[in-house]
């Protein structure tokens, strides 16, 4: 899959080309004329040697400025041009061919400062196309989509020979949650290019969120017909043959993905979920062991295996296989904001923790930061009876005391009692943990660490089951993500063509 990539370009707008006009206007003396004349002929540097003497006499002339702000972008000085075109504005704030060069050059570079000059355009010429349509690029690369499609719309005629400029208008629209519109558009954008698998991929991808299988798999029956697609292709029809009712479609589609790409982690839990919908529990821990045979350090096998272990009752294998996921990414038990801190320390704990410490060194109650230091003191290893896991203790203590809503604090602290061996406590604040928010998986998983180390093991079937259960719903949710993102990660950013 490919990010996004903005690229640019300078878009001319119609009037430039007027400014190059002014000598037939014949509202310039000839040496305005002359100039006009080698900026028509590109002789740049000769339009700057006029335009000296020229400016010298007319200091105030807005149009002599912006006609060397042309002359310095020709010659790929923007920031000379810049600066004349600005002088341009501050003389004349509606001089139009000195607003349209200064955004040029900005929108070239990507710059936000471009918005409010092309604003300042479209106001003196509200019908333009190439304002709407740099506009429409300029607030998509900003994730402002709602004003983004506005001027999609205004630009369409522009734009809609341009595949990439239909793939960014119709992720606004996907984003908007606007999807028989965005289906509508990602058409057009496989009208333009039949042949890209990439464009039908994202097609299909579009229209299982918008619950149309059917669609999807006459989007992708020219890949599938065409004996050789790809493992996203495969996936994609899978889950389209799924959500038609075609088990057997869907299996043995998900079945040759695999064999395509062995060593993609999703297509084992794809395979795994369709196990799960349809009773076929051995089938799907078979599949999911192969994978984890290839992919031995990956713990969404694990845990997808244990779901299924809980439903054939197998509760020792379960657990084993949920022990053994936590075991290898011990990072998943983290906190969001705990991820958060240390993804910015570039997965650094140290770095992370030290972080932390400096601001609760100005605000040692913040509950917060208390649990971050403990989270953190937690992951590096801490062990009990040392100062650091002490510190963590005290650190998750007081910030469930200062803030007992703080669900992430209670489970932190359920993991340093269960460490410690204080099981009844470690339980006590999972339940609290729990009533906080029903969905927490670690939770439960501490939770039943606590109550079989305690002896209390009659509670850990139900328990399982449970787990199990929040597992399967946020594969599902993980499953509508990954659509979502195949849309979003796999477009390029248009560059307007010229009018």
């Amino acid at each position: 899959m490919t990010g996004f990539r903005f690229v640019w370009r300078i878009v001319i707008f119609p009037g430039l080309v007027l400014l190059l006009g002014f000598a037939q206007a014949q509202t310039f003396e000839e040496q305005a004329g002359a100039i006009a004349a080698a900026l028509r002929e590109q002789q740049f540097e000769h339009a700057l040697e006029l335009l000296g003497p020229a400016l010298r006499e007319s200091p105030r002339n807005p149009q002599l400025w912006a006609m060397q702000g042309v002359a310095y972008a020709g010659e790929n000085k923007n920031k000379e041009a810049l600066s004349s075109f600005h002088e341009a504005l501050q003389i004349s704030p509606d001089c139009l061919p000195a607003l349209q060069g200064a955004a040029q050059i900005e929108y070239a570079a990507g710059n936000r400062a471009a918005i409010p000059l092309i604003e300042r355009v479209l106001r003196l010429r509200p019908g333009d196309p190439t304002g709407h349509a740099m506009l429409a690029v300029l607030e998509y690369q900003q994730g402002n989509c709602a004003a983004a499609v506005g001027h999609f719309e205004k630009a369409e005629a522009l734009l809609a020979s341009k595949v990439s400029a239909e793939q960014a208008y119709g992720v606004c629209l996907v984003k908007l949650k606007q999807l028989e519109r965005a289906v509508t558009v990602f058409r057009r954008a496989v009208a333009l290019d039949p042949d890209n698998p990439r464009e039908r991929d994202l097609l299909a991808a579009i229209q299982l969120m918008a619950h149309k299988p059917q669609d999807a798999l006459t989007t992708l029956e020219p890949l599938l017909g065409a004996g050789s697609p790809d493992s996203q292709t495969l996936e994609l029809a899978s889950t389209a043959y799924d959500d038609s009712g075609d088990t057997t479609g869907a299996v043995n589609t998900i079945r040759q993905a695999i064999r395509l790409d062995p060593q993609n982690v999703n297509l084992y839990l794809d395979f795994a979920h369709f196990s799960y919908d349809h009773g076929s529990f051995e089938a799907g821990i078979n599949v999911v062991s192969d994978g984890i045979g290839l992919q031995p350090k990956a713990a969404p096998l694990y845990l997808t295996r244990g779901v299924l272990y809980v439903e054939l009752g197998e509760y020792d294998k379960a657990e084993a296989d949920f022990e053994k996921a936590h075991e290898v990414d011990p990072r998943q038990s983290l906190s969001a904001a705990a991820q958060g801190v240390l993804a910015m320390q570039q997965n650094d704990f140290s770095r992370a923790l030290s972080t932390v410490q400096k601001k609760l060194a100005r605000n040692p109650d913040d509950p917060v930061l208390l649990y971050l230091q403990a989270d953190i003191l937690s992951q590096q290893g801490a062990a009990p009876g040392s100062p650091e896991f002490e510190k963590a203790m005290r650190s998750a203590q007081k910030s469930v005391a200062r803030r007992p809503s703080l669900e992430a604090a209670r489970g932190v602290l359920a993991k340093l009692y269960l460490q410690a061996g204080q099981y009844r406590e470690a339980a006590e604040e999972c339940q609290r943990a729990l009533a906080i928010n029903p969905k927490d998986q670690t939770a439960v998983y501490h939770l039943i660490q606590a109550l079989r180390k305690s002896g209390d093991q009659e509670k850990v079937p139900p328990l399982l089951k449970r787990l199990a259960s929040l597992r399967e719903q946020a594969a599902k949710e993980e499953n509508d993500r990954y659509q979502y993102q195949l849309v979003e990660g796999d477009t390029d950013t248009p560059a307007p063509a010229n009018p």
